[in-house]
């Protein structure tokens, strides 16, 4: 195991204040560089000069400023919904906190606000670590490592969970990038960009963001199977049944006019990717990136129990996604 170096830090502001997202990250490798952050173990930055001018990949933010609209969060252990924040796991009804008041759901696990400790370093890499003790609603301990690393592949993100309690635990996983194909984003800048997404499924959704049904996408308006422009498509939508690639990879692509694109990648587990054109967000973020969130679990997992993993006490799981510019 490497030694933890010293990580590197910018300038606190305001004579010694504390950044919003905690201690910053910062990766270099394969001519990628990306900003890990201490708080929620998220992705603030990530870009790539490999061939000349910087490309951004990824819409953050600036590391003075709070995380908006879960901008490069990770999602644990559930990703995007429960509905009303009640499910039922082995018999037992459960009540977790509302943290999305406007619909009434709880929204995107529990982890997001915590801070992580950096247990590795390198220059390419930083592996971040939490303990995720009982909360309301889930009566689980899980010891939780996300292992972030650039290169001449681009990034990787491999994320474990490990049950360290004494109950099986219902979890799943997500992450919230929203990326940008080597373009500044900037409002409305989606109209610009074309999507390509192997998906056959995608599901629709109550007026609270709660799947009510899923439908082949043949003759919708969610066939991106073909590589298509985004303009005059509003999404917020989880897709599944996707088509691997040789590798057994998945992949969507973002592509700009220039013909510039950001591929997400997902491993084998991560059968489900939610796609947002940011419609909803104010101001210079509408539609100014496109979130492409890898999860192993569509939305509301917990009361469907569609592809929800049951963590045996001492069991390990583990998932793997990235993102490279081409």
């Amino acid at each position: 195991m490497d030694d933890v170096k010293t990580q590197q830090q910018s300038p606190a502001p305001h004579g010694g204040a504390a950044l919003p997202t905690g201690r910053q990250f910062e990766l270099y490798g394969g001519g990628y560089r990306a900003v890990v952050t201490e708080v929620g173990a998220g992705l603030r930055v990530l870009e790539y000069d490999g061939d000349g001018p910087r490309r951004p990949l990824a819409a953050g933010y600036g590391e003075r400023e709070f995380v908006h609209s879960g901008a490069g969060q990770l999602l644990l252990p559930w990703a995007n919904r429960v509905a009303a924040g009640v499910y039922e796991f082995d018999g037992e009804r459960r009540q977790l906190d509302v943290s999305e008041p406007a619909t009434g759901n709880a929204i995107h696990g529990l982890t997001r606000w915590l801070p992580w400790k950096a247990t590795e370093q390198a220059a390419d890499r930083v592996r971040l670590t939490v303990r995720l003790h009982p909360a309301p609603g889930y009566p689980h301990t899980l010891d939780l490592a996300a292992d972030y690393r650039v290169g001449h592949d681009g990034l990787s993100v491999l994320i474990e969970a490990r049950n360290v309690g004494e109950r099986t635990a219902p979890y799943g996983l997500g992450a919230h990038p929203y990326l940008t194909p080597g373009v500044e984003p900037h409002e409305g800048a989606a109209d610009e960009w074309s999507l390509h997404l192997p998906a056959e499924r995608y599901l629709a959704v109550d007026d609270r963001m709660i799947p009510v049904g899923a439908f082949d996408v043949d003759s919708s308006p969610y066939d991106f199977r073909k590589q298509r422009p985004l303009a005059g498509s509003t999404l917020d939508t989880a897709f599944g049944g996707l088509q691997r690639e040789l590798d057994g990879l998945g992949r969507i692509r973002l592509s700009a006019a220039d013909g510039g694109t950001v591929t997400l990648w997902l491993d084998r587990g991560l059968e489900w990717v939610q796609v947002f054109t940011g419609d909803a967000l104010a101001g210079a973020h509408k539609r100014a990136a496109v979130a492409i969130e890898p999860m192993s679990a569509p939305p509301d997992a917990f009361n469907s129990g569609t592809d929800l993993i049951r963590i045996e006490p001492g069991q390990v799981v583990t998932h793997r996604w990235g993102i490279a510019y081409s």
